[in-house]
């Protein structure tokens, strides 16, 4: 049993055996993940590939802690140190909580918020993280080199451009490689490069961010970690707000030095162009090779920020961006326009009353979630109330003002957009909601309704609502705000 030695580990830490062990999912991550815990306590059981690697997050994770920086806590790690047990910071990533805004390209101001807060506290990784950091500990290699910018760019042109059947002239492309690794090496600094600085990586626990999965940083430019989180391909910020997300990091950063802020964004844009290319290289590996769907589905939003950036280098690549211009033209690149089209999901949401029963799921997928709604205080009870439904306005402002509703249906949406955001990444068609109360006429029908308008103005998909007990069925569209 390969969590044998994660259970062992759990036993030598607190005393007991762990009551249940459950594997979730690692992304693009070698190495595997489980929730080890009692009724008591949780925390995160890791089995990684390298011990190098292991402990090079372990040790980064203490020496980021003593900075007072939110990184997971390190309770035990294996003789071999192959395993160790980390912090549980919850199931909820940065990635998750934007999941509305990245959908319906809309971020609301509670995303807004977050993001900013997170790329705040990245100088104070950059810089107080580097201070006393020995880089000779830093596993792929101490620092951003000459051979980190050629390995990159051969990457991206195996595991890419060459996949794209693309033809051209080897000894050309090379030629302008060289000059870009030549300016991007202009620019390195002592600063703590993350180098895989973005939203799967920031845990979110009681509104603060929490930050996982440094252990391939090193020495390095600053704007490469901004590069990375403002201009992730698949979460696809407007322009506004990426402007915004770097006037948010660049007063951060003047904690610590002085900025022109001029200068400053002229030289990021140089590196969102090499970034760009290496999540290409990455997205085509794990796609293309390891036929990994979600990595396929992101290539066009990477592709996207490529064309964006490629009127800025033509006088000094003008050989490369000639190619890359090719590239991106192709139709298979083309982004979807989820203005125009569904994606395969169906939501169904329904009301309903317990005296009757739950609904039945007609998609014979077992169902989905089921909301008791009795707890929200009952307009019901009072005759005046009693001939309307949750649809009329006078319910609505009962509930809204004294039915303490909010609380409640502020977790469902967090429920409901962290369930669709994974349905829609695994292609899954069917998702089911039911709210009930004791008759499905005013609570179960209202918070019914607020959920098929929550999910409407953030997902392009096809929902159908239904309130059971009062012969109601409609299907609502997309309508984004």
């Amino acid at each position: 049993m390969r969590t044998a030695e994660l259970e062992n580990l759990f036993r030598t830490y607190t005393g007991v055996f762990p009551e249940h062990v459950e594997e979730f999912s690692s992304s693009g991550s070698n190495r595997t993940y489980f929730r080890l815990g009692t009724r008591e306590f949780s925390c995160i059981g890791v089995i990684g590939q390298v011990a190098e690697e292991n402990a090079t997050f372990c040790e980064l994770a203490a020496h980021f802690a003593s900075k007072g920086i939110r990184v997971p806590a390190i309770y035990a790690v294996s003789e071999d140190g192959m395993y160790y047990l980390q912090e549980d910071l919850g199931k909820t990533s940065l990635f998750d909580m934007i999941a509305g805004g990245r959908i319906s390209g809309k971020y609301s101001p509670e995303d807004i918020a977050l993001l900013k807060k997170t790329i705040a506290e990245l100088p104070k990784i950059q810089i107080e993280g580097a201070a006393d950091w020995d880089f000779s500990r830093c596993f792929h290699r101490q620092e951003f080199n000459e051979r980190s910018v050629i390995f990159d760019l051969h990457y991206f042109k195996y595991c890419f451009l060459k996949a794209t059947g693309l033809e051209y002239n080897e000894e050309a492309l090379e030629d302008d490689f060289m000059k870009l690794k030549d300016d991007l090496l202009a620019w390195n600094g002592d600063t703590f490069m993350y180098r895989d600085f973005q939203s799967r990586n920031v845990m979110i626990r009681d509104g603060e961010p929490y930050f996982i999965d440094f252990q391939g940083g090193m020495k390095g430019p600053l704007y490469m970690d901004v590069a990375s989180f403002v201009w992730q391909a698949r979460s696809d910020f407007p322009p506004n707000l990426k402007d915004e997300l770097v006037g948010t990091y660049i007063e951060a950063l003047r904690r610590y030095r002085d900025v022109d802020e001029d200068e400053f964004r002229k030289n990021l844009r140089l590196f969102v162009f090499f970034r760009t290319l290496q999540v290409l290289a990455a997205y085509g590996f794990r796609g293309n090779f390891e036929r990994k769907r979600h990595f396929l589905e992101s290539i066009p939003y990477a592709v996207a920020n490529l064309r964006d950036m490629l009127p800025f280098f033509e006088y000094r690549y003008p050989y490369m961006c000639e190619v890359f211009g090719k590239m991106v033209s192709m139709p298979r690149f083309a982004k979807k326009d989820t203005s125009e089209s569904h994606t395969g999901l169906k939501v169904r949401i329904f009301s309903f009353s317990y005296r009757k029963g739950i609904p039945d799921d007609e998609s014979g997928n077992g169902g989905g979630y089921v909301f008791d709604c009795r707890a929200i205080h009952n307009p019901g009870k009072y005759k005046e109330y009693k001939s309307l439904t949750g649809m009329d306005r006078e319910v609505k402002e009962f509930l809204e003002g004294r039915g303490e509703v909010q609380p409640f249906l502020d977790r469902v949406y967090a429920l409901a957009d962290t369930h669709i955001e994974k349905y829609l990444g695994r292609g899954f068609t069917d998702l089911m909601f039911a709210f009930g109360c004791t008759g499905g006429q005013h609570r179960s029908v209202y918070c019914a309704e607020a959920l098929a308008g929550h999910i409407a103005s953030r997902y392009n998909i096809e929902i159908d609502l239904v309130h059971r007990e009062q012969g109601i069925e409609r299907k609502i569209r997309w309508q984004r705000q």
